[in-house]
């Protein structure tokens, strides 16, 4: 069975040589390998993780060679649980994006680049979840971050370019803090392997231990989009293609939070920081929340939720109790999969209203009910109404916080039930806006061509504001009733309205709304699996032993 571990991250970067071989030429073999790839991935995920429940933690040393020198690959409940969810969720957003790109009829390099940066990204994830060692953990970020770019920046229009360089400038810089500490972490202890430095690291002074472990948090940070290390996010995430923006903000954040989860448990036990985790949680909560309540684009809205519902997540690990860890990790699989949905759907209101600003909608209810519908479940589910699986890892959370009876955690307990209310605001009213009130005057019909001007910063004449070098020159106003629709296709270019939308991307996003749902359906089983995974992260003992042949 430990033969099976790597498997995860060889299959995505084979494919990949095979979809860059095949290229445009033969697309339909190039969808085939992606969604067979990814199927295979999804299955293999499902094995490692009950392997891992009914074994213990199962690993394997590339090339035979032991710790210290060789890379180590490790899948335990958490991550076998992790590399189930995150299979699925890339699947469903996989086949999205294939209905997407047929329907628009990309023959451009967009969908030609667009399956191997995929996969490369797949890979990237898979390998930050098995990683057993610091470097091999800096690779995978590497990796997640060359194929983040190309995704980002897919047609290369303005806005796309820019909210590509953002991100690039701060993923380099979170980067060289992590070499720094992987570099400090090597000189002071002789290793990075994770089972290692979990049996030297207490032989440090105090001082040495803290430094690197504000190293390593204030990375992970960065990566799970943490307040105040938050507000690239925002500006990065909504001018990207809709399957790009949901895999971004369902999945990549998460992985900065396994990462802190990891890290905190095996490397730095004792819950040092745990005070200054749950003041760091509050704030991503009540900022982020704020945030979303002052948009009125329902992708800067959702972007800014986002951000404050990483908060309930930091607040499991900065409590570290068994309780804790365990209504965290639910509440990590749970928001996996309804972000996922939420900006999927954004796509799907993209393609029918012709933009996401929501004063510029309305009256979808009765024009698409099935969208709305598809909007409702999962913008419920994040407001953690009962019986749904936010409602349950909110729960965990806040019996946690009850049970350890500290005041940090009574303030967080407050917290999380103000943001779960502003959260139930903030769906309500994109519900208003965008579905139950009356169509405003001027919003675009189905058969509306949006962006038919060029999307770049080369020309210096000034567009329709007024302003040079901002992406919409040359475009008059009357081209677009609705609003700019920059990330509406993979190509950023141009999308025509439609009254019925694709049928792949209605059931990919119908699919991420049956796997939340499902944890609602399976509560009982998912709550002891992952009461059983908080147990074995804080024991660390049989990750150790696992990893070291004890």
């Amino acid at each position: 069975m430990n033969a099976l571990v790597p498997l995860p991250v060889l299959l995505p970067l084979c494919a990949t040589g095979l979809s860059l071989t095949f290229g445009t030429r033969m697309q339909r073999f190039q969808r085939f390998i992606s969604v067979a790839v990814l199927t295979a991935v999804l299955a293999l995920s499902i094995i490692l993780m009950i392997a891992a429940d009914r074994q213990g933690p199962l690993s394997v040393h590339l090339g035979d060679f032991a710790p210290p020198l060789g890379i180590t690959l490790v899948a335990d409940r958490l991550s076998g649980l992790m590399l189930t969810v995150s299979s699925a969720v890339t699947l469903c957003v996989l086949i999205y994006s294939l209905g997407q790109g047929m329907t628009d009829r990309d023959k451009e390099t967009p969908l030609a680049v667009f399956h191997p940066a995929y996969l490369i990204l797949v890979a990237g994830v898979s390998c930050t979840f098995l990683a057993g060692d610091l470097v091999n953990l800096f690779v995978s970020f590497e990796i997640m971050l060359v194929a983040s770019f190309v995704l980002l920046t897919l047609g290369g229009t303005g806005p796309r370019m820019r909210a590509g360089s953002t991100y690039v400038i701060i993923s380099l810089f979170s980067s060289m803090v992590f070499l720094i500490a992987i570099a400090m972490t090597y000189a002071a202890l002789g290793t990075v392997n994770f089972a290692q430095l979990a049996e030297r690291l207490p032989g440090l002074p105090l001082g040495v231990q803290t430094l690197i472990q504000a190293m390593l948090i204030t990375v992970f940070a960065i990566k799970a989009a943490v307040f105040p290390v938050a507000a690239w996010l925002p500006d990065s995430y909504p001018t990207a293609p809709a399957p790009v923006t949901a895999v971004f903000a369902g999945l990549l954040t998460k992985v900065g939070v396994y990462c802190m989860m990891r890290t905190e448990t095996l490397l730095f036990p004792g819950n040092r920081i745990g005070d200054l985790l749950m003041a760091v949680a509050l704030a991503s909560m009540l900022i982020g929340i704020l945030g979303a309540v002052a948009q009125t684009d329902l992708k800067r809205l959702l972007s800014f939720t986002l951000i404050s519902h990483i908060g309930f997540m930091v607040f499991g690990i900065g409590l570290a109790t068994r309780e804790a860890y365990g209504g965290a990790i639910v509440y990590v699989v749970h928001h996996i999969t309804v972000q996922t949905t939420l900006f999927l759907v954004a796509g799907l209101i993209e393609r029918r209203g012709g933009t996401t600003e929501l004063t510029r909608l309305g009256g979808l209810a009765k024009a698409a009910p099935i969208l709305a519908l598809l909007f409702f479940v999962p913008a419920m589910n994040l407001a953690g109404i009962p019986p749904l699986s936010g409602f349950i890892g909110k729960l965990g959370l806040m019996r946690a916080g009850i049970a350890d009876g500290s005041t940090w955690a009574w303030i967080l307990v407050a917290g999380s039930v103000v943001t779960s209310l502003l959260t139930l605001y903030v769906t309500a009213k994109v519900w208003n806006l965008a579905f139950w009130r009356a169509a405003p005057p001027g919003q675009a019909e189905a058969g509306t061509v949006l962006e038919s001007g060029d999307d770049s910063d080369d020309d210096t004449d000034e567009g329709p504001d007024g302003v040079p070098g901002t992406g919409d020159e040359g475009i008059e106003p009357v081209h677009r009733p609705a609003g700019q629709a920059v990330a509406a296709t993979l190509h950023g270019r141009a999308v025509t309205t439609t009254s019925r939308l694709p049928r792949p991307m209605m059931a990919a996003t119908a699919a991420t709304i049956a796997l939340a749902l499902s944890f609602t359906v399976f509560a009982g089983p998912l709550t002891a699996f992952t009461d059983r995974s908080a147990v074995e992260l804080l024991k660390r003992t049989p990750y150790i032993e696992e990893v070291l042949g004890k």
